[in-house]
């Protein structure tokens, strides 16, 4: 075959432009390439590429066939072993002939050398096993691997990638591509056998052809590395008078040989005496020398035992082969023999002067095996040249694990190896294709940040690449922000593993319409859009996705050329829109392909899923109405916007029985009659609610609020589609409050106040309270929170300031209970919020004012401070499609608020807030007593106030989330039992149940605050809750003796806890570990002496260590048996039992946005069935998903709701359904 040239100049390409804005024309390189198969490749032998392959390299077929990563020659030249150590092959020489008996045989000698294919490692004084061999048959395998082995028929073809006359048509490999397998081979099964031990060799194999290598670790030589090492530095820092310092090690190391050999080869049995001044002056003796000595045998006895002096002396070993003894000493003599001799030959080749030193003779020759063994796996410098590498990139570390990844050398660079090091690793690890795409594409990249002349061959690779859509981690960043994703982004959700592919998919659609706003842009940017996706998809390995983008990527027609095409108005409806499709098809078969790619047009512009399954199917599935819902399943809400929290609210509200009774009640008002109704101002001042007046513009409000919200529940009831889309309206008055209605007018220049009476407008005056809320937080979040209230309720008319700043003993927890909730932007999340609300970050509103109030006596009358005046509130029309943002409290607040004064009776008796005639007092609140008291006698006199308990309504609990191993009771008993800082002063806040509700509301409270960083986070620990909630613990009925016994152990707990979490997670923990790692280092480290020398500093760094793990040890048992306890004390205590009914979710990892949804039990039918409610789709789904461990995960629940035991309050299932109506 033709080689196909590579164009000589190719455009400069330049790297730092940024995805889809590339200032190289990547066509017109493309086209010179000619088939896009082999592309510039066609010069670089490779083999074994599959241009399908290639092209779906995501898809897990592919990669189940493929052996994984490689590496070239160079590199596992390295990786055999270390690349600064040289091995040699070692051969023994005739020894001189000698009378003994036990003269050493030839056979001995050969097996005095581990293995034919063992080399000898100077630095280790050890041995390596390697072999290099071309079979068909592969070593007997001692295990399977996780990663499948190389093609074996493939390999049988060649003999060997590398070398002449192996492939007569020429090499269809540029070099090998080898592969790993670690402690495959049995050296014991091998032929010879390796017969010392057990020995397990790792494998590399060739994908390409038939040679193999096997290697081994290091197995070490007789005379361990360290005393070779000590007694030669010994001998190099203190050399003989009369010789050099190398020539002192020659001769010391020549005078342990002559030992061995003489016993080996002349019998020699006489002892040893080290004292004397011979064996002193040669040998030297110190601690490292004995140990050589008895390493090899010759252990160290007295000559005089029994006398009054004594003479230390080695004692030669046996060496008779009959007994066991014998062999054993005269097999590991040899091996010393053979490897002291092959050290001092080696030693002695360096240049270094010996001066007038003579050495002995050696019968141990030793030459270097690395040209060999290099030359056997085909890392030759003849095979593969070095030194192309620019200097300018020979020591840029930065690009070492690029080379690595790529499985070569910076050294052996050269165009044509680096494409074919980069196209090996895709074809064998296809998995992994753009990780290599990366390295490849920063390898150019630095070359031209650094000034370097980059290769053609390297430029129209990259070329290639991208056109077959390659992309690298900031290309994928850049799809995912052309799509809307990022907090930054449109659509303010992080593209992660948590967002499925009907989201992605919608998202680009969305993005495709919009892209029809800019006509003159519009084919430009549909085109990025295309290619954003299918970057997405590929990334994900999403079949789904890519079918989407392959159906629906169109071309560039506009809408007004689509509905041209198939003659038809913008206003055409879709049957009549499909009937013409047809009839044009029909008359003009020749033009189908542009009708239908109009048709795919108009089902875009259109966002028409009935246009689009047409199209997939060939089938009109008709009207959306026509649904496989049943009947009895419950009906989803579609998304107006970024309202996916209020959905799950509006569905939350209709499976309470007595409150959608009580709303379809008045579903026949008529707003306009309602309108004319006359309120006088004695009947507006006797009901009040949320503790105030409310106005008639308030109840009016009200009243069209409530009217919506039971035209909606008719529809829940008596809809057949799936879903439905609340009114406009509706969630406009359930999201922005009156009060936000008002400051929106009063920014519009007035107020039209004329449904107002003077009495209503003197209370309007004073800040309007909603349900359970208190004043903001002078530690008020830079960063809003969509996840709740505060921890602690305190309530405005006990005059005590929520906002003190709060000191206690576990800190992080406390300052989370002072942090605010502010109104912020929420995450948007399904199909119409992608279209709809395209928006920047919104504008926080200026906190509310915090003003101290010293407590005082209830008698005493107060004067409201005046009002300060209004500042300016900046508007953004791209905060939401309704205007300000709330979090989710209060928006339930805002909707119960609206719902009690809706339902409000003008015509009857005078209300309170402790009337129970309301379905929203009756069913949501109860009442609690707080009461306040000293911490101690000292401060209770300090600071005397008359009011000390106080009790109020409530309608939600609240559970500080800051750290793991808590559960819901644990959260539950520091509301209950708290402390809190007023005036200055810390009180102790105690809050008990006097009257509990028909429905518990138990709001996580998940939005903390760090106070290091200043910025406020969501905490995603996991709080263990079951079906069944006990709240006897917490009446003011409970027995006292409990109590206070219970109060005692919650207090060990939090202490013991709080000491487990300094420990664990505090400031400059873990501790345990620090000392540790410390007494370690420092035992190890060899840089400063004086460190190391230190034992007493190590050993008491190793005693703190051991009594922080023992401390750890005993208050984690400690937790749990607290545990045990509190809970044995309240087991009896089940009369206020409570189930499980609804569990809201968010996901998302900031506390500023997310998505929302939530699960509701079947109750009262199917009590172990739960349904998920996520907007427009209702699914059932098992209790285990609603009860799992959220730990490691970012969707997480932040409200629980409890229905009292026996109360039938909750009826989740209310359908219409035909079928039950019985026949008249």
């Amino acid at each position: 075959m033709d080689e196909e040239p590579i164009p000589a100049d190719p455009t400069p390409w330049d790297p730092s432009s940024t995805w889809g804005e590339s200032n190289v024309d990547w066509d017109a390189l493309a086209a010179n390439w000619g088939d896009a198969d082999m592309g510039s490749t066609r010069k670089v032998p490779i083999d074994g590429r599959d241009e399908n392959e290639e092209l779906h390299w995501y898809d897990p077929v592919v990669h189940a066939t493929r052996p994984g990563p490689g590496v070239l020659p160079p590199l596992m030249a390295e990786l055999l072993h270390d690349p600064d150590h040289a091995l040699y092959t070692v051969i023994t020489q005739p020894h001189p002939p000698s009378a003994s008996p036990h003269v050493p045989s030839a056979d001995e000698l050969r097996a005095a050398i581990p293995h034919p294919n063992a080399y000898y490692c100077k630095e280790h004084n050890g041995w390596v096993f390697l072999q290099w061999k071309s079979s068909t048959v592969l070593p007997p395998l001692v295990k399977e691997f996780s990663t499948p082995l190389p093609d074996q028929a493939r390999r049988k073809r060649t003999v060997s990638c590398v070398g002449d006359g192996e492939q007569p048509f020429g090499p269809a490999n540029l070099t090998h591509h080898w592969h790993r397998y670690e402690k495959a081979v049995d050296a014991t099964k091998l032929n010879p056998p390796y017969a010392h031990g057990e020995l397990l060799l790792d494998l590399y194999l060739c994908c390409q052809c038939s040679l193999y290598c096997l290697v081994s670790d290091v197995i070490p030589g007789v005379i361990p590395t360290k005393l070779v090492d000590e007694f030669t530095r010994d001998k190099l820092s203190h050399p003989a008078i009369d010789k050099t310092p190398r020539a002192t090690v020659v001769a010391g190391w020549e005078t342990i040989l002559t030992i061995i050999d003489n016993r080996l080869w002349r019998d020699e049995k006489r002892s040893l005496p080290v004292g004397r001044p011979k064996f002193r002056s040669k040998v030297g003796w110190s601690t490292s020398v004995q140990e050589v000595f008895e390493t090899i045998g010759f252990p160290l006895q007295d000559l005089q035992q029994g006398q009054s002096a004594s003479e230390l002396a080695l004692q030669p070993p046996p060496i008779d082969p009959s007994t066991p003894e014998g062999r054993a000493s005269r097999t590991q003599l040899l091996r010393a023999w053979v490897e002291v001799g092959a050290w001092l030959t080696i030693y002695q080749k360096s240049k270094d002067s010996l001066g007038s030193y003579n050495p002995m003779v050696l019968y141990v020759k030793a030459d270097s095996a690395r040209d060999m063994y290099q030359a056997g796996i085909g890392a030759h410098v003849s095979q593969i040249p070095r030194g192309l590498l620019p200097s300018a990139l020979s020591n840029y570390t930065a690009l070492d694990e690029a080379w690595k990844t790529l499985g070569m050398t910076p050294s052996t660079y050269s165009p044509e190896l680096l494409t074919f090091a980069y196209f090996a690793q895709c074809r064998c690890d296809p998995a992994n294709t753009m990780t290599y795409f990366t390295q490849i594409h920063g390898i150019v990249s630095i070359m031209m940040q650094l000034g370097q002349n980059v290769p053609s061959e390297l430029q129209t690779l990259i070329a290639e690449e991208r056109s077959r859509f390659r992309f690298t981690p900031d290309d994928l960043r850049e799809a995912a922000k052309f799509l809307g994703f990022g907090r930054d982004g449109e659509l303010n959700v992080e593209l992660d593993d948590e967002v499925d592919d009907d989201f992605i998919a919608q998202a680009w659609r969305s993005a495709r319409q919009r892209a029809w706003q800019d006509p003159s842009n519009a084919t430009t940017r549909r085109a990025q859009l295309n290619e954003a996706l299918r970057l997405i998809a590929e990334h994900r390995g999403s079949e789904k996705l890519l079918k989407v983008w392959n159906d629906e990527k169109g071309s560039g027609m506009s809408p007004d050329t689509a509905y041209s095409t198939l003659e038809v108005p913008r206003d055409v409806d879709e049957t009549m829109l499909l009937t013409v499709y047809s009839m044009r098809v029909e008359d003009q078969p020749s033009q189908a392909e542009r009708m239908r790619e109009a048709l795919s047009v108009i089902a875009e512009v259109t966002n028409s899923d009935r246009l689009r399954h047409f199209l997939a199917t060939g089938q009109d599935p008709g009207d959306a109405t026509v649904t496989s819902t049943t009947p009895d399943m419950p009906r989803g809400l579609n998304q107006l916007g970024n309202t996916c929290y209020l959905n799950s609210l509006l569905q939350y509200f209709y499976t309470i029985k007595d409150l959608r009774s009580a709303i379809i009640s008045i579903a026949q008002a008529d707003t306009k009659a309602l309108d004319e109704s006359k309120f006088t101002d004695d009947d507006l001042k006797r009901h009040r609610v949320g503790g105030r007046l409310v106005t008639r513009r308030e109840i009016m409000r009200s009243k069209k609020f409530v009217n919506l919200l039971a035209e909606l529940f008719f529809n829940m009831e008596y809809c057949e589609n799936p879903a439905i889309t609340p009114e406009i309206e509706l969630a406009k008055l359930a999201l922005v409050t009156t009060q936000d209605e008002e400051e929106d007018e009063v920014d519009k220049a007035g107020t039209d106040s004329s449904n107002d009476t003077d009495a209503t407008l003197v209370d309007d005056l004073a800040p309007r309270p909603t349900y359970d809320r208190v004043s903001s937080s002078p530690l008020q979040s830079p960063t809003g929170s969509v996840l709740g209230k505060r921890s602690r309720d305190l309530d405005s008319s006990m005059d005590v300031d929520a906002s003190a700043p709060v000191a206690s003993p576990s800190e992080r927890l406390e300052a989370a209970k002072t942090l605010t909730s502010s109104p912020t932007r929420h995450a948007q999340d399904a199909t119409e919020l992608i279209e709809d609300a395209i928006a920047s970050s919104s504008k926080l509103p200026p906190s509310e004012p915090s003003t101290d109030v010293e407590m005082k006596d209830e008698s005493q009358a107060s004067k409201a401070p005046p009002l300060p005046p209004r500042k300016p509130r900046q508007t953004d029309d791209s905060v939401m499609m309704f205007g300000r943002q709330h979090d989710v409290s209060e928006c339930m607040d805002n909707c119960m608020f609206q719902i009690e004064t809706a339902l409000l009776d003008f015509q009857g008796k005078e209300t309170s807030d402790d009337d129970k005639t309301s379905p929203i007092k009756r069913l949501f609140y109860g009442k609690k007593k707080q009461r306040l008291t000293a911490l101690s006698p000292r401060d209770d006199a300090m600071h005397q106030s008359s009011i000390h308990e106080k009790e109020d309504l409530f309608s939600h609990l609240h559970v500080n989330v800051a750290d793991e191993g808590f559960d819901l009771y644990d959260g539950l008993a520091r509301y209950f039992d708290d402390v809190v800082e007023l005036g200055g002063q810390k009180k102790r806040m105690e809050v008990s149940l006097v009257d509990l509700p028909p429905l518990l509301q138990i709001q996580l409270q998940r939005v903390q605050f760090n106070r290091e960083t200043q910025q406020a986070y969501k905490s995603q620990a996991y709080v263990k809750f079951g079906e069944t909630i006990y709240m006897d613990r917490f009446l003011d009925s409970a027995n006292p003796e409990k109590k206070a016994r219970s109060k005692e152990l919650t207090a060990e707990l939090t202490a013991a806890r709080d000491r487990v979490y300094k420990l664990t997670q505090g400031k400059h923990a873990p501790f345990a570990s620090a000392l540790k790692n410390t007494a370690d280092f420092l035992s190890s480290q060899t840089i400063l002496p004086d460190l190391s020398s230190d034992e007493s500093l190590v050993t008491s760094l190793r005693k703190e260590e051991a009594l922080i793990t023992e401390q750890l040890r005993h208050e984690r048992e400690k937790t749990v048996r607290l545990k045990q306890q509190l809970e044995d004390l309240w087991k009896d205590d089940t009369s206020a039992a409570y189930e499980l009914t609804s569990v809201f979710i968010h996901r998302g990892s900031s506390p500023s946005w997310g998505h929302y949804f939530f699960y509701s039990r079947n109750l009262p039918n199917n009590p172990d069935s739960w349904f998920k409610y996520n907007d427009s789709d209702v699914t059932a789904v098992s209790k285990d998903e609603v009860l799992a461990d959220t730990t490691g995960s970012t969707a997480n629940p932040y409200m629980l709701v409890f229905v009292r035991k026996g109360c039938d309050a909750i009826e989740t299932v209310h359908r219409f359904n035909p079928e039950n109506i019985e026949d008249a």
